[in-house]
């Protein structure tokens, strides 16, 4: 059984005020749980269906109905666990980098962190209107990848302004990517979903960059936002490993 106070607290994490003064968030699933483990994020309660995982006194064995009052998803994991939010590591001003200026949608940072994961990008620096990556639907989407991804929250303006990597942003009239020389240092800073990337960092971009329209009308406006991500990542990183 889950206890009122434990149902008010799992219930405040979906907010980013309370997720801020308790250091807590929530995870969902085996699959999620055991990396976030695996990768010793510190465990501060766990809530399953399955008897089999319970091995420890913060381990709680509740039934369904119990699970679907406390859980966020749709449709119920067989589990639940409230982790500690981790300290943030210092930052390595080399390599790779992911820059994010005011992704909004959970679901948009979830697979950029996903995809980071994938292309062995270990920093996202994400503005602070940035949606949090502690959010439960971003935990959700990105698979277990929050794990493994470094995630700092700083003024994208002053970072730039310090760092002597090249900065290379997404845009519609940029240079054809599949044909430019790609350094294994640099940052890709992707913008806003409705807006794109802010009038004071494209002052800081070094390299505007393009993924070309093939399509015989040319109307599509648009890539969804971790689509282009994905794209542009693979690039850069076929160019430099090959």
């Amino acid at each position: 059984m889950v206890s009122k106070s434990q149902t008010k607290l799992i219930t405040s994490l979906q907010q980013k005020k309370y997720r801020e003064q308790t250091g807590l968030f929530v995870a969902e699933g085996p699959k999620i749980i055991g990396e976030l483990i695996n990768e010793n994020f510190k465990l501060q309660s766990l809530f399953t269906t399955d008897a089999s995982q319970i091995t420890a006194e913060n381990h709680f064995h509740i039934n369904d109905a119990d699970l679907k009052k406390i859980s966020f998803l749709k449709t119920a994991n067989t589990s639940l666990a409230v982790f500690e939010i981790p300290k943030p590591k210092p930052m390595q001003d080399s390599g790779l980098m992911v820059a994010l200026d005011a992704i909004r949608d959970p679901g948009n940072l979830g697979a950029i962190i996903r995809l980071c994961d994938w292309f062995g990008v270990q920093q996202i620096i994400c503005s602070k209107d940035t949606a949090d990556c502690f959010n439960p639907k971003v935990v959700q989407a990105t698979m277990g990848s929050l794990a493994r991804v470094q995630i700092h929250y700083l003024s994208l303006l002053d970072f730039f302004k310090a760092t002597n990597i090249p900065i290379y942003g997404g845009f519609m009239d940029g240079k054809n990517v599949y044909s430019e020389k790609l350094p294994k240092d640099a940052i890709i800073v992707m913008g806003n979903e409705a807006n794109g990337i802010s009038e004071e960092i494209i002052q800081q971009i070094t390299q505007k960059i393009t993924i070309p329209r093939f399509g015989k009308t040319q109307k599509t406006e648009s890539l969804n936002v971790a689509t282009a991500t994905a794209i542009l990542l693979s690039e850069f990183r076929r160019s430099t490993e090959t």
